[in-house]
């Protein structure tokens, strides 16, 4: 997700959000040390989209 598109969701959205990226994140890497995982650049990918998602949940919830 871009970063403009995150800033535009509410407190709620960002939490449920954060927590589906985080099961996407944990079901990734489950994959990749079996083995099934084809599209291993994913990984990488969701672990800053939730970063992402975590800091700018914490400057709203800061603001």
């Amino acid at each position: 997700m871009k970063v403009s598109e995150i800033k535009d969701l509410s407190v709620e959205e960002l939490q449920t959000k954060t927590q589906e990226m985080q099961q996407e994140l944990f079901n990734l890497k489950f994959q990749l040390h079996t083995g099934h995982l084809e599209n291993t650049s994913r990984v990488p990918q969701v672990r800053k989209d939730v970063a992402r998602m975590k800091t700018i949940l914490s400057d709203k919830l800061n603001a």
